[in-house]
C-alpha cells in the first residue's frame, strides 16, 4: 500500500470515528482506500447528505488534531467474536448491540489467518492496515459525496449508505487534486465532442455505445490511421484485413468461449445451404486474433518468414453493460490499433523491444511526459482456472518480459495475478495535461493460442515449431484514444490533427481580395491541407471570434495592405496575432509543421 493508500485508509477510519460521535448507533461494514480517495459504508437510520458533511468534517478535524496514534493490536479469534458479539468493533466502546458487519467478516476469515485491530483514540476497528503513524499525519481531507451500496454488493443483503472521499499529504495537494477536476470537466470529451461536432451516439436508431464519427471527428480517425500505417509500413508490418464476424468454432478454439461470453454480443444462427447443410452458430468479432491466427495458417511458414508482422485497425463489437457506457471511453463497437507479431523465441526480446519503442515514440509526438507500464503476470495458485496450465511457459515468457523491460530502461510497474489468460502482458498508463491518468493500451504475450489453432512454422532444422504471438495495439482504440486526446488537449488540436487547420478569413469581399485570398486557399487544399475560407461581410472580429470558439487552429487574415505586400496576418488558435508574413513562407511552414506532425 502506498503513503497515499495509507493516508486514505486512516481518513476512512477518522471519518468512522466522526459519525459515531454524532451517530452513536451507526454500524459499519468496510472502509477501504479506492482511487483517488477513500469510503466508509454505513448501515444508519439518518440519512446522510451533503448538508451533513461540514458537521462530519468538524468532528474529523478534531480527531485529527488530536493526533491519536493509529495503535496495531493482534487478537484471538475467541477475543475478537466476543468484542463484535459486544458491539465493541467499528465502535467506541461496548454497546450491547452485537457489530453485525464485522461480525459477518471476521466469521469469513481464515482458519490460522492473524486477525488484527486498530485503535485511534477512543475508535477501535476490525482491520488489516496498514494506517500511517498518527491522524494527525491525514494531512487535508475532503468528504465528496454519498450513495447507496449493498453489503457484499449482493442485492440480497442490506443496501448501505457509502460515504466518500479524499485525503492527500498537505492541503495544497489536495487544492492541486480539486482544481485538476474543475479543469477535467471543462476537458470532458463528451462536452467538447459536442460542441465540436466530432461524434454522435444515436441510441434510438443505432443504438447506446456505437458512435457515428462526424465528419470533424472522423478526420481525427484518418489522420491516426495515417500515422499507425506509416509508423508500422517502416516498421515492417504488413496490413490486413478480416470480416467482422465468424463462426462459434473460431471463439471456442481460441478459448474466449466460454469465459468471454459475456462480453460479446449474443449468437446469430444462420442455416448454410449446400454440401454440409445444417444450423451455424456465428458471433460478432469481439476481437482480432483469432483471424489474423487463421490469416497465419492460411499458407505454409518457414522460419525465413519471421517475424511475420499483422496489422489491422479492426472494428470489433463488444457487449459492454449498458449502465457502463461512457462517451467514447466504453462503447460496444470499437476500431483497434491492432497487430499480430509471430516470432521465434529467438526474435521476441528484439521485437517486444521494438513494441515498446513505438510506443516512447508516440508519447513524444502527444506531447506525453509522464507513462507508465503496468506488466501483469500470473498467479501460480490459479493455473489451470483463470490462466493456462502451463507453469515452465509462464515463467519462461515472464522472465523474457522482464529482461526487455529492465534493459530498456523502461518506467514500468510489475502486477500480479492481472495477466491475460494465455501469456503475461503490459498494459500502458499514461497522464494527460492535467494530470488525469489513462490505460490507452495494452502489449500481451501468447503462447497458449497458437498451438490451440495448430500454427507452426518449418525451422532450419526441418522441424516444425509454434511461434510465439505478440498483441500489441500502441494507439489502443480509435474511440478511447480520440476521446483522451480530447481531453487532453481540451479539443485544442495540434495543427496536423486539428478537423479545421486553417481557415481563411478576408477584412471584407472586395472580388480583388477575394480573389487574392482564394488563390492561397487553393494552393493550401492543393496539397490536402484542411483549409476552409470566410470571404463573407460580416465584421472581421466576428469572423476570427466564430474562427476561435470552433477551435480552428491557425487563421490567414487578409486585407489590402497584405495583398499589396504577398503578405497574410496570422493568427493561432487561444494565442492571437503573430503579425503579417509573406504568403508563400506561411504555407511552406503549415506544410513542414504538418509533415513532421509537431506539436
Amino acid at each position: 500500500m502506498t503513503e497515499l493508500e495509507r493516508i486514505r485508509h486512516s481518513a476512512a477510519h477518522v471519518l468512522a470515528t466522526a459519525i459515531l460521535k454524532i451517530w452513536p448507533d451507526a454500524q459499519f461494514a468496510a472502509g477501504p482506500p479506492v482511487e483517488n480517495g477513500f469510503y466508509y459504508d454505513v448501515e444508519l437510520g439518518h440519512r446522510i447528505s451533503p448538508e451533513d458533511f461540514p458537521r462530519i468534517e468538524e468532528e474529523m478535524k478534531r480527531e485529527v488534531k488530536a493526533n491519536h496514534v493509529f495503535e496495531r493490536v493482534e487478537i484471538s479469534r475467541p477475543d475478537a467474536l466476543a468484542m463484535a458479539e459486544r458491539g465493541e468493533l467499528a465502535a467506541l466502546s461496548a454497546r450491547g448491540v452485537a457489530s453485525k458487519f464485522k461480525l459477518d467478516i471476521l466469521q469469513n476469515i481464515p482458519e490460522g489467518e492473524a486477525i488484527t485491530l486498530f485503535r485511534n483514540g477512543e475508535f477501535t476497528d476490525l482491520c488489516a492496515g496498514p494506517h500511517v503513524m498518527r491522524t494527525g499525519n491525514i494531512g487535508a481531507f475532503k468528504l465528496t459525496h454519498v450513495a447507496s451500496a449493498y453489503y457484499k454488493g449482493d442485492e440480497r443483503n442490506p443496501q448501505l449508505q457509502r460515504i466518500y472521499g479524499t485525503a492527500f499529504k498537505n492541503k495544497t495537494a489536495m487544492d492541486e487534486y480539486f482544481a485538476m477536476l474543475e479543469e477535467a470537466k471543462k476537458r470532458d470529451h463528451r462536452k467538447i465532442g459536442a460542441e465540436m461536432g466530432l461524434y454522435a451516439i444515436d441510441s434510438e436508431f443505432v443504438g447506446p455505445g456505437m458512435p457515428l464519427w462526424l465528419p470533424k471527428g472522423a478526420v481525427l480517425v484518418e489522420e491516426l490511421e495515417r500515422l499507425a500505417k506509416e509508423t508500422e509500413f517502416a516498421a515492417g508490418y504488413v496490413r490486413v484485413r478480416t470480416p467482422h464476424l465468424a463462426k462459434e468454432k473460431m471463439y471456442k478454439t481460441s478459448g474466449h468461449l466460454p469465459y468471454y461470453a459475456e462480453s460479446m454480443f449474443p449468437p446469430m444462427e444462420l442455416k448454410e445451404h449446400g454440401e454440409g447443410e445444417g444450423t451455424e452458430r456465428y458471433y460478432l468479432k469481439a476481437m482480432n486474433c483469432p483471424h489474423h491466427h487463421r490469416i497465419f495458417a492460411a499458407e505454409p511458414k518457414s522460419y525465413r518468414d519471421l517475424p511475420l508482422r499483422l496489422a489491422e485497425y479492426g472494428c470489433c463489437y463488444r457487449y459492454e453493460q449498458s449502465g457502463e457506457l461512457f462517451g467514447l471511453m466504453r462503447v460496444r463497437s470499437l476500431n483497434m490499433n491492432d497487430a499480430h507479431i509471430y516470432c521465434t523465441e529467438a526474435q521476441f526480446a528484439e521485437e517486444f523491444r521494438a513494441v515498446n519503442e513505438m510506443y516512447l515514440r508516440y508519447f513524444g509526438i502527444f506531447g506525453l511526459e509522464k507513462y507508465q507500464m503496468r506488466f501483469s503476470t500470473h498467479d501460480p495458485a490459479k493455473l489451470g482456472q483463470k490462466f493456462v496450465d502451463e507453469p515452465e511457459l509462464w515463467r519462461k515468457t515472464e522472465d523474457m518480459v522482464r529482461q526487455v523491460l529492465v534493459g530498456s530502461g523502461i518506467n514500468f510497474v510489475e502486477v500480479p495475478n492481472e495477466a491475460a489468460f494465455y501469456g503475461p502482458k503490459i498494459d500502458v498508463q499514461v497522464w494527460s495535461a492535467i494530470g488525469r491518468e489513462f490505460t490507452i493500451a495494452t502489449n500481451q504475450v501468447d503462447f497458449a493460442v497458437p498451438a490451440k489453432f495448430g500454427l507452426r512454422y518449418r525451422d532450419r532444422d526441418n522441424s516444425e515449431k509454434v511461434p510465439l504471438c505478440i498483441h500489441r495495439a500502441p494507439l489502443g482504440t480509435h474511440e478511447r484514444f480520440i476521446g483522451f486526446l480530447i481531453e487532453h488537449y481540451a479539443g485544442n488540436f495540434p495543427l496536423w490533427l486539428a478537423p479545421e487547420q486553417v481557415r481563411i478569413v478576408t477584412l471584407n469581399d472586395d472580388p480583388a481580395l477575394v480573389e487574392y485570398a482564394t488563390g492561397i486557399l487553393k494552393k493550401l487544399r492543393g496539397e490536402m491541407v484542411r483549409a476552409e475560407a470566410d470571404f463573407g461581410t460580416d465584421p472581421v472580429k466576428a469572423k476570427i471570434a466564430e474562427a476561435e470558439k470552433a477551435r480552428v487552429h491557425t487563421m490567414l487574415v487578409v486585407g489590402p495592405r497584405d495583398m499589396e505586400a504577398g503578405n497574410v496576418s496570422v493568427r493561432l488558435h487561444g494565442k492571437g496575432n503573430l503579425g503579417a508574413k509573406p504568403k508563400d513562407e506561411v504555407v511552406a511552414g503549415i506544410l513542414e509543421s504538418i509533415r513532421e506532425r509537431k506539436g
